[in-house]
């Protein structure tokens, strides 16, 4: 149902958003992925010969702006684009934060969705038609504490998919979110190292947390997440829009 379909993704080109590019290239869709690291960047391109790859910092509005102008020009416009770039941010009590770690983590995980969503939105309405698709949290479901700017970032990301849901559905674009709990990899393993060190605790007691505040006392995987993508990138979801669809076996409490 995909086939064709044009894709843009930040920080596609490992994690959640590798998954995004290898779920949508697989469902027959044409897929450009941005990444800030040119290594993972080389590591893809090898692989996916015939997506592009494209090196952007989603802080920087002109490396944004001319990535997605790059993709619509190749790919003759943009169907979907997957704002996806987020970072940890600082793990500790609010008080001994730095405040240049808060202003990167907002950064990233907010301003990089508003720079990426301000310069595909032009494209979209000129088609009349498309998907912005935000990669939120859990943490941005309820309270998480001693990550404060990953929360209040991942918060507010889900305040800009509703206020832009009401602005952009007159042009035929919807604009959802999707929250992962706890995924699998690496990065997630750096949260736990981060989370540790911060509580001055053994990682393995952050991992049994996490579990134990899922009702379905798992985590989920990269794919999870990706497939959920590909459900409203598709026509079963053309009537959904402005919503937040957590996947993540359900979090009953990110507090330890």
């Amino acid at each position: 149902m995909l086939n064709g379909t044009r894709v843009f993704i930040t920080a596609g080109a490992s994690g959640i958003g590798r998954a995004y590019a290898e779920a949508f290239m697989d469902a027959g869709a044409r897929v450009a992925v941005t990444d800030r690291d040119a290594q993972a960047l080389a590591d893809f391109s090898r692989q996916f010969p015939d997506a592009l790859a494209l090196e952007a910092d989603v802080t920087e509005e002109a490396d944004l702006a001319d990535a997605i102008s790059f993709a619509e020009t190749s790919f003759g416009g943009l169907d979907v684009i997957c704002a996806n770039a987020g970072t940890g941010g600082p793990a500790g009590p609010l008080e001994t934060l730095d405040a240049e770690e808060w202003r990167a983590c907002i950064d990233v995980n907010l301003t990089g969705a508003y720079l990426t969503a301000k310069h595909a939105i032009p494209g979209l309405k000129r088609q009349g038609s498309g998907l912005i698709l935000f990669t939120t949290s859990t943490a941005g479901q309820g309270g998480y504490p001693n990550r404060s700017p990953y929360s209040a970032a991942k918060w507010a990301l889900v305040g800009l998919t509703k206020g832009l849901a009401m602005e952009l559905g007159p042009f035929g674009i919807r604009v959802n979110a999707l929250a992962p709990g706890a995924v699998e990899g690496e990065r997630m393993e750096r949260v736990l190292a981060m989370e540790a060190e911060a509580r001055g605790i053994d990682p393995e007691v952050i991992r049994e947390d996490y579990v134990k505040g899922v009702s379905m006392k798992t985590w989920v995987t990269a794919q999870d997440i990706a497939a959920s993508a590909l459900f409203l990138a598709s026509p079963a979801a053309q009537r959904i829009s402005g919503q937040v669809l957590a996947v993540d076996g359900h979090t009953e409490t990110l507090a330890p």
